[in-house]
């Protein structure tokens, strides 16, 4: 999984939800048209109206007891997977993303009827931010569980802010602990990765789910959906993809055939979209089993404009349904920047479309069998347009 540099993203807005897109109603989020800093959302509604979103038919985190430093030489890669949340510069990085963190943070402020006098798991708790937005929102306890070496840091942050006799940090998988109580009452977790799905935290929220959440307990956030884009990228991908050609005058063409397999986690500037925002999928994590995070659906972009294609970009966007009113935020390229940015799947062929002309396929997600924190994506596409006849499968490997 590769990243571009020195990138920026200052697009703005806020987007629509599943059912609005589908049956042409708008719904509006919680002070989606006031400063992030003030409140909750970055939801772009312009998905809704502008991009005309076709809606089609329609979840671990946890890091061993890794020291930070540690000579082992035998390590997979879901070792380096936890070890790496056992290190500041991560947590920083994440915490320095307004829009995620200042959506929790508002969500737990303005629904503190939902946490009063409630037992909170927080899965994957890290510095355990999420844990003291908690407690001071009045928990009666929170169980903030963390599987890496930072759990020692958040331990030391709990006591240094006051909040020893609410928050109880927990140092292991959440797998493998067992909690001071059977049951909790709201579980909150942080648990996106990259195209929403890597890095397979969402599976560790569902365990736990099963095993402590009472039947009428919260899940925050409890709904999820990806969306599917096509942009015009054509100079990245020249300096990307097609470097591989030509070397120094060397031909080294077959590092090209992996480089376009590996997705780009970029900001993709807005005026690069050439088609409208698909709707690919929406998880209920309330309701899913862990076999619904792989899956097979059907997309149909249609071009705003005549251009060419060179990439699908893949985003999501989270909702907490539960509050007084309906809160979350967006990582579409119509947004404000997030840590996630979006994810950018380049093509083999250029696509010359028309406005009005339809790219049709199939994308496949399922995690990979060796690791399964990695994900491996196929892809079917086809136009048939009046300058452009195309049928291909493409794979990707998210590591």
């Amino acid at each position: 999984m590769g990243r571009r540099k020195n990138s920026n993203n200052n697009n703005q807005g806020s987007m629509g939800f599943t059912n609005a897109q589908h049956q042409g109603t708008k719904i509006r989020f919680q002070g989606e048209d006031e400063e992030l800093t003030t409140e909750n959302s970055n939801l772009d509604e312009s998905t809704v109206t502008g991009d005309k979103a076709i809606a089609m038919d329609d979840d671990s985190m946890c890091e061993p007891d890794v020291s930070f430093v540690d000579g082992d030489d035998d390590k997979t890669s879901a070792d380096y997977y936890f070890d790496s949340y056992s290190h500041f510069g991560i947590h920083e990085e994440m915490l320095k993303d307004v829009v995620r963190t200042k959506t929790y943070q508002n969500v737990i402020n303005q629904n503190k009827f939902l946490f009063k006098n409630k037992v909170v798991l927080d899965v994957g708790a890290g510095t355990g931010i999420l844990s003291l937005f908690c407690a001071k929102a009045g928990a009666a306890h929170v169980y903030a569980v963390e599987c890496s070496a930072m759990a020692d840091m958040a331990k030391e942050i709990v006591e240094s802010n006051g909040f020893s006799e609410i928050v109880t940090v927990l140092k292991g998988k959440v797998e493998e602990i067992e909690l001071p109580v059977a049951n909790v009452d709201i579980i909150i977790s942080e648990w996106m990765g990259y195209f929403l799905l890597y890095e397979n935290m969402l599976n560790t929220v569902l365990y736990a789910r099963d095993k402590w959440l009472v039947s009428d307990g919260i899940l925050l956030p409890d709904k999820a959906s990806l969306y599917l884009t096509a942009i015009e990228d054509a100079d990245y991908k020249e300096d990307k993809i097609e470097f591989w050609n030509n070397v120094y005058g060397f031909n080294m063409s077959c590092i090209k055939k992996q480089a376009i397999m590996e997705p780009l986690v970029d900001t993709v500037d807005q005026n690069q979209i050439v088609t409208n925002c698909q709707l690919l999928k929406t998880m209920d994590i309330s309701k899913m089993v862990s076999g619904d995070a792989s899956f097979t659906v059907p997309f149909k972009l249609v071009a705003d404009r005549d251009d060419y294609i060179h990439a699908l970009v893949a985003y999501f966007d989270v909702s907490f349904t539960n509050c007084h009113k309906l809160m979350g935020f967006s990582t579409g390229p119509r947004s404000r920047a997030t840590h996630w940015k979006q994810t950018v799947l380049y093509l083999e062929d250029v696509l010359t479309i028309c406005e009005g002309e339809v790219l049709t396929g199939n994308m496949s997600v399922a995690p990979n069998k060796k690791n399964p924190r990695d994900i491996d994506i196929m892809i079917k596409y086809a136009l048939n347009g009046r300058r452009c006849v195309v049928s291909r499968t493409q794979y990707y490997k998210m590591r």
